[in-house]
């Protein structure tokens, strides 16, 4: 029998099955991999690279900055009941973070709110598409089969991912908020 800190140890590995490399529609390469404790600054240096509109549909707010704080909670996860993928490209300056998927433990038991932001200049080439595949397929893994997401209403992009890969249980909207509750699509989860 397993001691309490072996199971909290294999439930903290690392998950290297999630790496891997993907290629976006224009034909750049990527690196998706899940988040490491060590990424906090990378989230900072992120956000501050996102423009205010991009910013704003993924937080509901604009900041100057990430906080310091923020980005240590976003960086750590425990990797089965919350996890963050994240996609990152090698530049003349190192390597930098482009985006980001996650899912965490919403307010009902059963289900996983999700969240995607993709740096302005990398939108539009397929890579909220890999983040969403990749992410629910790794959700499944972990036995978690139902998520939640909350869109602003006119972050069309968004909207439409969720629409095209995954089936749409419930839909609600409020003050310019859309909250979608949803499921893989068989398909999704084998592509």
């Amino acid at each position: 029998m397993k001691t309490m800190h072996e199971t909290a140890s294999a439930a903290a590995a690392y998950p290297h099955e999630l790496q891997r490399a993907a290629t976006l529609r224009d034909g750049s390469r990527v690196w998706i991999r899940p988040i490491r404790p060590d990424d906090a600054e990378r989230l900072i240096e992120l956000y501050g690279r996102l423009s205010r509109h991009t910013a704003y549909q993924r937080f509901f707010t604009v900041m100057k900055r990430l906080p310091p704080d923020w980005a240590r909670l976003l960086a750590n996860v425990d990797y089965r009941r919350r996890l963050a993928l994240v996609a990152e490209h090698d530049t003349p300056r190192g390597v930098e973070l482009i985006g980001v998927g996650r899912y965490e433990p919403s307010e009902r038991g059963d289900t996983a709110e999700m969240a995607f932001v993709i740096q302005d200049a990398w939108q539009g080439k397929g890579l909220g598409t890999i983040l969403l595949h990749d992410l629910l397929r790794a959700a499944e893994a972990r036995g978690i089969r139902r998520f939640c997401a909350y869109v602003l209403a006119d972050n069309g992009r968004m909207l439409d991912l969720l629409a095209r890969f995954t089936e749409i249980e419930e839909r609600k909207i409020e003050s310019g908020v859309v909250e979608l509750t949803f499921t893989s699509r068989p398909s999704t989860a084998s592509a």
